[in-house]
């Protein structure tokens, strides 16, 4: 009666809509009030800005809405309700027989009987069962971790495009208009028979480029904001009102921060990626621990009941499950070959991450000098010149030409000082996607704790 009860437990059946689910996609909002909502409660001490977006409302943004995190809730989910199903006792067997006899000596010609077969589940069977469905979590649970480090990672990504663009649309707008201004005076002395038509060729080549840089920085605008929108899983529309800040874009720490042998090797230990190879590598050695159990045999109980033309008996049987006739040795093997590529996979994984830590530490600081020299030479000597110009063309000493040329100069050194940020921000980035950590801004007032509720 209760396996006829379980078996009638109603399942609703949950099919796709699948226009419905595309409509509803395309048309995703973004959730912004319960992103702040998020960012305050994560981040009690972090002062919010006042409009646009912000690293730490774009970050509670991926925790809110983002469905690659929704997806690794979900196998979260999964595995935990899969560790429950785990835990369940096997199912047991029940038999009915009859038998029919025509023999007229017996006071009935029936025989009825019952059977039922009790697995027993204990030993190292259930052991590596339960510690496969429990690695399962702990897997879930750093795969989580590393999917929002990486959406948070491909974020900033799509801010330093954003903000970079932004910037560089802006001065090539300046120097497309100084190159117009510049090419109309040389235009005008060629009229005058002053200079030969062949000489604007190099001037309208570089006006040509000056505009194709101009298009290029505001696809790379256009292109970021895409980058945070698809992070965020909602269409570039749902951005269209919404400014994306950075504050301190422009104002990177000169000096990267120290790391010391005991720090990368704590960096190193905490990140989600080791920390998943080591749970593989555990999960190797259960899947051989439950190999080495299956060499016992596993053990059943069958009790029965038998009614035999009138006699009574209760049967009582022990069922033994035996192995393979190697001893199951085959399976052992293949087994601890896993288990030797899991702690193989863990070494690299290792390796990769102390590389990559080295490899982020020599770029920043290759990257905060590139800066520094455009900032301290390049970007003073060009200001400089574009005043002297100034001066004197006042004075009548130099035409709109060579004025013009300063000016044009001193924006493409503010240029060039864009793509050395560019690049120091993106070592930055590097260098926080190897320690798995943020190293400035508003997400390093985030409580860890106080994140565990949303992940």
């Amino acid at each position: 009666m209760a396996g006829l009860l379980a078996a009638c437990a109603p399942v609703p059946p949950a099919p796709i809509d699948l226009p419905t689910r595309v409509q509803a996609r395309v048309a995703s909002p973004l959730d912004l009030g319960k992103a702040r909502q998020i960012a305050a409660s994560i981040a009690p001490g972090a002062r919010p800005e006042a409009s646009g977006l912000d690293r730490l409302t774009l970050f509670a943004a991926i925790l809110a809405q983002d469905p690659q995190v929704a997806q690794a809730r979900a196998a979260l989910a999964s595995a935990r309700a899969d560790a429950r199903a785990a835990r369940k006792v096997a199912a047991p067997t029940f038999t009915l027989s009859s038998e029919y006899a025509n023999d007229p000596s017996t006071t009935s010609p029936w025989l009825l009987g019952a059977g039922a077969n009790l697995p027993l589940d204990i030993g190292g069977r259930r052991g590596a069962r339960l510690a496969r469905a429990d690695l399962g979590i702990l897997t879930a649970r750093q795969d989580l971790a590393e999917v929002v480090w990486a959406d948070r990672v491909a974020l900033h990504r799509g801010l330093i495009d954003a903000m970079a663009g932004a910037e560089q649309a802006r001065l090539g707008e300046t120097i497309v208009a100084l190159r117009d201004r510049q090419l109309a005076v040389l235009e005008q002395r060629a009229r005058a028979g002053e200079i030969a038509s062949l000489d604007l060729y190099p001037y309208r080549a570089a006006r040509a480029a000056a505009a194709r840089a101009l298009s290029d920085a505001r696809a790379r605008a256009q292109g970021g904001r895409a980058a945070v929108a698809g992070v965020l899983g909602v269409p570039v529309s749902a951005l269209a009102d919404q400014t994306l800040t950075w504050p301190d874009f422009a104002a990177p720490s000169p000096t990267p921060p120290a790391i010391s042998p005991a720090e990368r090797a704590r960096a190193i230990a905490a990140r989600a990626d080791v920390l998943r190879a080591i749970a593989a590598y555990d999960q190797a050695e259960a899947d051989l621990r439950g190999q080495v159990a299956q060499r016992m045999p596993a053990l059943s109980l069958g009790p029965g009941y038998t009614w035999e033309r009138g006699l009574v008996k209760l049967p009582f049987a022990l069922n033994l499950s035996l192995p393979s006739w190697d001893g199951n040795r085959a399976a052992i093997v293949a087994a601890e070959t896993h288990r030797a590529q899991a702690g193989a996979a863990l070494e690299t994984t290792l390796a990769a991450a102390q590389a990559a830590i080295e490899a982020a530490q020599t770029e920043r600081t290759a990257a905060a000098a590139a800066l520094a020299r455009v900032r301290s030479e390049e970007l003073p000597a060009t200001t400089r010149a574009a005043t002297q110009a100034q001066v004197q063309f006042k004075l009548g000493a130099i035409g709109e030409v060579d004025r013009t040329a300063a000016q044009i100069a001193a924006a493409e050194a503010q240029l060039a000082q864009i793509d050395a940020l560019v690049r120091l921000r993106s070592a930055d980035l590097a260098l926080e996607d190897a320690l798995r950590r943020p190293l400035d801004g508003p997400e390093t007032v985030i409580d860890p704790k106080l994140v565990q509720p949303w992940l």
